[in-house]
């Protein structure tokens, strides 16, 4: 009986090599003829809006991967939104990494980015990583929170924020920094954030209390974690992965905090611009990029998000601040794709005149 058992499972397993093999070799074949096909073209340019130490290494990493030069600017993800909104058709630039999909999905919207089915899409943990026509892949994620300068709320006197409406409190009066949602994709993540959290009249609403306790919007959404540690903002509001690199510079006076009453995270994408020059070039940095071979640097080069490639190693370092990803709401990113340009207009409406040179654009 174990005998013809065995035979059985043998044969099942063949059968199961075989079966895979065929496919296997095709992909293995439909990579090699992409990456002659990109080496013909020799040239890429990509726009990244992660961290530019990340970014650089990434780009070096390519370029000396598949001896293809490569050029490449930091910019924030409006900026980029901003740059092939105007150059439609004939991008200047072939692929977009990093910086969170809201964005991103405008993009899709505008009919801005290039379906590519990418063979390295099964290395992702969950479909929910990846837009629904292909045009653009996550390969990261980040949760939004605050970080605060614990030792300048011990000498004021307070305590720490822990939920979206503490933040409004009077006693919080100057104390806090966001990013601007004209040049941020971290801040548009926040409107929608609250609009889905509280319904749109009452977010409106609760920037306006919000504003009274700002004392600066700034560029990058990187930018508030920038300036917690040396004092300049005592509470800032971004992603926590950006406090984890300032603690791990030495600012061991930053806390982090994830809202008690929910929050929400960023998917960290990459995407090929349509009409781009270089095609094969940029698809192939696709499959780079949902590869070990580029995520798992970027815990070398400063960036410490949460991976959504199932090959990759997560970074120690993130994992060691026991941040909580579950507490985080059902997130609609087709209400944010579909609406997000209009609820920037309301939130700068809802301001006023109160939307002043405290809104930095450099």
């Amino acid at each position: 009986m174990k005998k013809k058992l065995s035979l059985a499972l043998a044969c099942t397993m063949a059968f199961s090599l075989l079966s895979f093999a065929p496919a296997a070799a095709e992909e293995s074949a439909g990579m090699d003829e992409l990456i002659e096909a990109a080496k013909a073209e020799g040239e890429l340019t990509v726009y990244g809006s992660c961290e530019e130490e990340y970014l650089a290494a990434a780009c070096q990493k390519f370029e000396s991967t598949y001896d293809i030069k490569v050029s490449y600017q930091r910019l924030s993800t409006s900026e980029v939104y901003t740059k092939i909104s105007e150059e439609a058709g004939n991008p200047s630039g072939d692929v977009w990494f990093g910086g969170t999909t809201d964005p991103y999905n405008e993009a899709v919207a505008a009919d801005l980015l290039e379906p590519y089915e990418a063979i390295n899409a099964v290395n992702l943990i969950s479909e929910d990583y990846k837009d629904s026509t292909n045009c653009w892949y996550g390969i990261y994620k980040g949760i939004l929170g605050f970080m605060v300068n614990s030792e300048e709320l011990e000498r004021l006197g307070l305590e720490a924020p822990k939920t979206w409406d503490d933040l409004i409190k009077e006693e919080y009066k100057d104390l806090i920094m966001l990013s601007n949602p004209n040049t941020a994709g971290t801040a548009k993540l926040v409107i929608n954030t609250m609009v889905q959290m509280k319904g749109h009249d009452e977010a409106m609403e609760y920037f306006k209390a919000l504003d009274a306790n700002v004392s600066q919007y700034t560029k990058s959404g990187s930018g508030p974690s920038k300036m917690v540690g040396p004092g300049e903002c005592v509470i800032g509001i971004g992603f926590l992965h950006d406090g984890i690199y300032q603690i791990l510079q030495g600012y061991d006076n930053i806390e982090l905090i994830v809202p008690e009453d929910g929050t929400s995270y960023e998917i960290g994408a990459t995407a090929i611009f349509k009409g781009c020059e270089h095609p094969n070039a940029a698809k192939l940095w696709i499959e780079y990029a949902l590869s070990p071979d580029c995520v798992d640097i970027a815990k070398e080069n400063g960036s410490y998000q949460f991976l959504v490639i199932s090959n990759a190693t997560q970074p120690e370092e993130a994992t060691a601040f026991g941040l909580d990803m579950n507490n985080t709401i059902d997130y609609d990113f087709e209400d944010a794709k579909n609406n997000i340009a209009q609820y920037v207009e309301d939130f700068f409406a809802a301001l006023g005149d109160s939307a002043d040179d405290r809104f930095k654009t450099e």
